[in-house]
């Protein structure tokens, strides 16, 4: 969902209610955090600059130790300033700062409740988002679907910022560490951000041959069985560099 409230601050938690007078106060990012915060609004900024989000929409997360931090709602990502660090706590109790986290954050916790991420990226990418109406799994197109823990399935659509969404999501996510969100984008988590955002983007590419292939007329897409997929599975587990 587009994040649409730009302006809007206040120490809240994650279902809007204002923090009580008798609560504790909000502490400032420690040096960790900063660094965190700075690698965030990097990766915030290229979702716009390579096209998978317009505007504000879109949110990205990374965990550390028990914060959250995550992007705010409604501030342009070209305008987030190292004193906007936003950080939740796990139960989505706002603990650093005082930008309004965005509305998204039910399905960013929910994948840190339950796996062992530390980061998310979540998108609406024009591929992919596309995919997601049309189909309830990814065809097997290409064989880096192995990348992703295996066919990408699509999770079935609930309002954004939902308890449902993200129930929805985990699902979509089980063994998999990306998925489509039906009639809304992409979401995708990994031990960094630069992994959780790699991850975003072969998604996005994936969608797209699957949309180029299919659009040819008189011709259907040639597809992997799960076998093939099965053989990359155990290649990729040996990939790149070591040591």
């Amino acid at each position: 969902m587009a994040e649409r409230r730009g302006g809007e601050r206040g120490t809240k938690d994650v279902h809007g209610g204002a923090r009580g007078a008798g609560e504790p106060r909000l502490r400032s990012a420690r040096p960790e955090e900063a660094h965190a915060w700075e690698d965030l609004v990097a990766t915030a900024r290229r979702t716009v600059s390579d096209g998978l989000v317009v505007g504000t929409s879109g949110n990205v997360s990374v965990r550390v130790g028990d914060t959250v931090l995550v992007t705010p709602s409604g501030v342009p990502y070209d305008r987030l300033a190292p004193d906007d660090v936003t950080g939740v706590d796990l139960d989505g109790r706002q603990v650093i700062g005082t930008l309004v986290p965005t509305s998204e954050l039910p399905m960013h916790l929910a994948v840190y409740r339950t796996t062992g991420a530390l980061a998310v990226v979540h998108t609406h990418a024009v591929h992919a988002t596309a995919v997601s109406t049309l189909v309830s799994e990814l065809p097997l197109v290409h064989y880096m679907a192995a990348a992703l823990g295996g066919p990408v399935r699509v999770a079935p659509y609930a309002t954004y910022g939902t308890d449902e969404l993200a129930e929805n999501m985990l699902r979509a996510l089980a063994g998999r560490s990306g998925c489509l969100l039906r009639n809304h984008g992409t979401i995708a988590h990994g031990t960094t951000l630069a992994q959780a955002y790699d991850r975003t983007a072969q998604l996005e590419w994936m969608c797209r041959l699957w949309l180029t292939a299919s659009s040819v007329p008189g011709l259907t897409p040639s597809l992997l069985s799960r076998e093939q997929l099965a053989e990359v599975e155990e290649r990729l587990r040996g990939y790149g560099q070591r040591g």
